[in-house]
C-alpha cells in the first residue's frame, strides 16, 4: 500500500505565514510503501437527532464509499495533540485472503462509542480493481472477493456480545455462531448486521 501524507500548518496562522510554511520541504507531501494486514474502514459520523416520527434512525453506509479511502486520490485530515495531516491510500498489491476492520469505536477522554451505522456490502463479487494503482492493475488478473466470515458486535461497547457467520464452503450455506450455539442463516440477513470484522 502506498501512503502518502502531507503536514498541515497550524489552522490558527495568517494566511501568509500558512502559504510560506507550505514551501518549506516539511511540508510537502512525502510517499512511503506499507504493508497491511487488514484495511480499517472509517464510519461516516451517525447522526445524533431522531426522525419525524422520534424513531432512532439506522444510518447506512454502502460498503464502496468507506472503501474510497483507498483509491488514491480521497484525503482525510488526522490529528494528532501536535499536529494536523492529511493522507491519501492506494493499494498496490492484493493478499489472497483480504480483512476489513469497520471502525465502530471511538474512545474520547471519558467514554468509548460505538457507531451503529449499517455497512452495505455483497456477499459476493466485490471488485477492488479501481483501488489498485494504474500500474499495478495489469499484474492482477483476479481482484474480486468473496465474503467467507463477519464478525458483528451487538449491545453497548462496554458489555457487548460478539457473533460470527460463517460458510461451509462445502455445502455454501451460512451459519451463525455465538459461544456453543450454531444456527443456519440466510445470506439476506448477515447483511443488516453491524458488521465489524469481515474476511
Amino acid at each position: 500500500m502506498r501512503i502518502f501524507t502531507k503536514k498541515l500548518p497550524h489552522p490558527d496562522l495568517p494566511a501568509e505565514e500558512k502559504a510560506q510554511l507550505l514551501q518549506n520541504a516539511e511540508y510537502q507531501e512525502m510517499m512511503v510503501e506499507s504493508t497491511f494486514m487488514y484495511l480499517t474502514l472509517d464510519l461516516p459520523t451517525a447522526p445524533l437527532y431522531k426522525d419525524e416520527k422520534e424513531q432512532l434512525i439506522i444510518p447506512q453506509v454502502p460498503l464502496f464509499s468507506i472503501l474510497a479511502k483507498f483509491n488514491g486520490a480521497t484525503e482525510k485530515e488526522y490529528k494528532t495533540y501536535k499536529e494536523n495531516f492529511l493522507k491519501r491510500f492506494q493499494l498496490t498489491k492484493l493478499p489472497p485472503y483480504l480483512i476489513f476492520c469497520i471502525k465502530r469505536f471511538t474512545k474520547n477522554n471519558f467514554f468509548v462509542e460505538k457507531n451503529p451505522t449499517i455497512v452495505n456490502f455483497p456477499i459476493t463479487n466485490v471488485d477492488l480493481r479501481e483501488y489498485l494503482s494504474e500500474e499495478v492493475q495489469a499484474a492482477h488478473a483476479n481482484t474480486t472477493y468473496d465474503l467467507i466470515a463477519n464478525i458483528v458486535h451487538d449491545g453497548k461497547p462496554s458489555e457487548g456480545s460478539y457473533r460470527i457467520h460463517v460458510l461451509h464452503h462445502g455445502t455454501g450455506k451460512w451459519y451463525e455462531l455465538q459461544d456453543l450455539q450454531v444456527t443456519d442463516i440466510l445470506p439476506q440477513m448477515i447483511t443488516l448486521s453491524e458488521a465489524y470484522i469481515q474476511v
